[in-house]
């Protein structure tokens, strides 16, 4: 995920041919770290090796008649165009809420930053849920999109919003001094800036599309994802299914390279924020009103209305007596210790490969960081058959273990306790680094000392962001749940899946019970620095 730290910190440098890169290339690359990185990614590559596995033992002639089919056709343009409409729709909202919030007059700032934020406690299928159980008319392309938009907004919103507030004042003053007028200041210093943490966002909500499921689902609009479901639904990691994971994962290296392309190459760094001023903040004047206005419009679209209909059906749950609470609290704790522990593994998982891309920066280490992308822009459902493959074949007593679930969520999630981990290492200024090994320190000991209490805050971000990402986990984990284990997710699902309403809401109110903390702490970790 994109990061969200309060300093300005660019996602990929330009490596190679860069001489502040290469100036820094003196010391030897551990071993170790080097290692520990090729092993993450191994793992992360082994479901991609399985999906093209089967679906070349389709054959040329099967693969061609799969692929080229109508429906083949129809899946790649319904996917195409919900990302083309989604991304850019949450680009428009999270930066328009960024802006407002961190560059303008706007009251209530802090209180606006928390409630933007909330769409990440509601999980984007308990909102269709809300949605359709009292509005059915939000269906196909308009409800897709209507819906995601919605919950995915604040990975855009999040890393625009944490380096509009830490622009220099005096960069933007300069601008001006030498003539330049207001839109040609954004166009030339702000922009810039900015480019990384939208293409980064962008970037994350087009792979949640490529990877979403339960949404779709519901919304009863066709995509890869759901197609994918329904062929394994016949028959167990058949061909088609492959065929069609492996268009995904190629979906997903085009959106790569986008993204490579559009962040630009210019390098944003510091030694620390006291080398900077707040920016001013624009008065609106008479646009106040319609900016609250707006914002509100926002928050209650992705929040107040999914939440209040959530809570309409949970009280008809309680009335009629229909909340069981012992499968309740049983699904709230195997959410929660699988949650814990994916949040562990994910993010030590996710040290190393970010490691070696700030210190050791080379093509290679690009590569590592990059493979974290593919696997995660699977479905759940893809990922978890390609593990159950893997483990019946050659690991069998881990199959139907909570470590096999694990696995599968550090495969998915990986992403956002890497980027996590590289906006805290640019927090890190590699000056300090050499100072602390020109005075004799050892390696571990500077990243224990010195690196360590930097990074801490973007640590932490990753592990809620992906504590948050794995109760919500449906696919994967309805694959990979070991034998007699029902979490929050999963049950909820079995019980909307039949459109009982008030037998699901209460599982619907025991997700964002969890999510809703852990949201409030990621907003005094990554908002709240001023």
């Amino acid at each position: 995920m994109p990061a969200f730290s309060n300093v300005p910190v660019r996602y990929d440098e330009p490596l190679a041919d860069a001489p502040a890169i290469a100036g820094r290339r003196t010391a030897r690359t551990p071993r170790l770290v080097v290692i520990a990185a090729v092993v993450v990614a191994a793992v992360l590559v082994a479901p991609l090796i399985v999906v093209f596995g089967q679906a070349m033992s389709a054959g040329t002639a099967e693969a061609s008649r799969l692929l080229l089919r109508p429906r083949t056709v129809e899946l790649l343009r319904n996917t195409l165009l919900l990302v083309a409409i989604t991304v850019p729709v949450t680009v428009l909202l999270g930066c328009g809420a960024a802006w407002l919030v961190e560059r303008t007059s706007i009251p209530y700032v802090g209180i606006w930053r928390g409630l933007l934020l909330m769409p990440l406690a509601i999980p984007a299928f308990v909102s269709s849920y809300a949605w359709t159980s009292v509005l059915p008319s939000v269906q196909g392309l308009g409800g897709a999109v209507f819906i995601t938009a919605l919950a995915y907004y604040p990975f855009v919103f999040l890393p625009v919003a944490a380096l509009l507030r830490a622009l220099d004042q005096d960069q933007l003053d300069s601008a001006r001094s030498l003539g330049s007028s207001g839109w040609d200041t954004v166009r030339r210093v702000v922009l810039p800036q900015l480019r990384p943490a939208i293409a980064g966002g962008a970037l994350l909500v087009a792979l949640h599309l490529l990877a979403e499921f339960g949404v779709l689902q519901m919304m009863r609009y066709p995509t890869f994802t759901t197609s994918i479901l329904q062929q394994f639904a016949v028959g167990f990691s058949n061909a088609a299914g492959s065929l069609l994971a492996a268009v995904l994962a190629v979906l997903c290296l085009g959106f790569l390279a986008v993204e490579i392309l559009f962040r630009g190459k210019s390098r944003i760094a510091r030694l620390g924020p006291g080398t900077r001023r707040r920016p001013v903040a624009h008065r609106l004047g008479a646009w106040t009103v319609p900016a609250i206005l707006g914002l509100a419009v926002l928050v209650a679209l992705a929040v107040m209305v999914p939440a209040a209909i959530v809570a309409r059906w949970l009280a008809r749950a309680v009335a009629t007596q229909a909340v069981d609470v012992g499968p309740l609290l049983a699904a709230t704790g195997s959410s929660v210790g699988l949650a814990v522990l994916a949040g562990l593994v994910t993010t030590v998982a996710a040290l190393p490969g970010a490691w070696l891309l700030h210190r050791y920066p080379s093509r290679a280490a690009v590569v590592l960081e990059r493979v974290t992308y593919i696997s995660s822009a699977l479905p759940g459902v893809v990922i978890g058959l390609a593990l159950v493959t893997l483990a019946v074949q050659w690991a069998r007593p881990v199959y139907q273990t909570a470590a096999l679930a694990v696995a599968a969520y550090s495969i998915l999630f990986l992403p956002r306790a890497m980027v996590s981990w590289r906006s805290g290492l640019a927090a890190a200024p590699t000056e300090l680094i050499e100072a602390s090994r020109s005075l004799g320190v050892s390696g571990s000991a500077t990243f224990a000392r010195v690196v360590l209490p930097l990074v801490l805050p973007s640590a932490l971000t990753g592990f809620v962001l992906t504590f948050l990402a794995t109760v919500t986990e449906l696919t994967a984990t309805l694959l990979l749940a070991p034998t007699g284990t029902e979490t929050l997710a999963t049950a909820f699902w079995s019980a909307s899946d039949e459109l009982d309403y008030v037998a699901s809401a209460p599982y619907a109110a025991g997700m964002i019970a969890l999510s809703v903390p852990l949201t409030v702490l990621l907003r005094r970790q990554i908002l709240d620095q001023r």
